[in-house]
């Protein structure tokens, strides 16, 4: 569990101000990546605090430079760089942990999350809030042309999602949707033929059709 900076008091899991002493922590890179900032503060705006943003870069193999605000530590991810930085820090997952998945999202729920539409810290339009992926339990803000701003401690629990397996199940989704349509439509056709059988191929070829519009 994540202790506060300031006090040393535990945190609760899906909150970075303490309840003791009311200091906000950055729980997403401090204790957990090795981190410096890069030159001055850049002409990106936080989209909370409306402050600019300052650069770090995490350390590794690969240099990741991303966005970071001081004052509420949440973070801007140029497109492609939050997969980056998952794949690398959880490393390979071999397995679906559905249990740990539904514990991590009932830990983490806030009941009382505001809903707000943040702008763009580059070119300052409304982003879509969007589900980062299946069973996360994060929604993101995300612009189409610049990149993903997290608020802090999103991508803490994006971690732990793809440690339990996460990423693995909402890659499988679209396969299983796809197959689940295909058996339907398999299903509806034989059902039809069944029911009607002996009739036209005029008649099959309509059957077809309706087949395809209930997919």
């Amino acid at each position: 569990m994540a202790k506060c900076s300031a006090c040393s008091a535990p945190l609760a899991a899906n909150s970075q101000i303490c309840r003791y002493c009311g200091v906000r922590n950055d729980i997403d890179l401090s204790g957990k990546y090795d981190f410096s900032p890069i030159g001055t503060q850049t002409s990106r705006i936080c989209p909370v605090c409306d402050t600019p943003l300052q650069t770090v870069a995490l350390k590794g193999e690969q240099v990741l430079h991303i966005e970071r605000c001081e004052t509420c530590y949440g973070l801007f991810f140029d497109p492609g760089e939050i997969e980056t930085l998952l794949a690398r820090t959880a490393g390979s997952t071999l397995a679906v942990d559905r249990a740990w998945l539904d514990g991590i999202n009932r830990e983490r729920y806030s009941a009382d999350a505001r809903v707000r539409y943040l702008k763009c810290p580059v070119c300052r339009v409304l982003m879509n809030r969007v589900l980062y992926g299946y069973r996360s339990g994060v929604v993101v803000d995300r612009c189409a042309s610049h990149g993903v701003w997290l608020d802090g401690g999103q991508i803490s629990h994006l971690l732990e999602w793809q440690r339990a397996g996460g990423r693995m199940l909402a890659n499988k989704r679209p396969v299983a949707k796809r197959q689940s349509a295909a058996n339907a439509k398999s299903a509806t056709l034989s059902t039809m033929k069944a029911a009607h059988d002996g009739d036209s191929r005029d008649w099959l070829a309509v059957a077809e059709l309706l087949a395809n519009l209930l997919s």
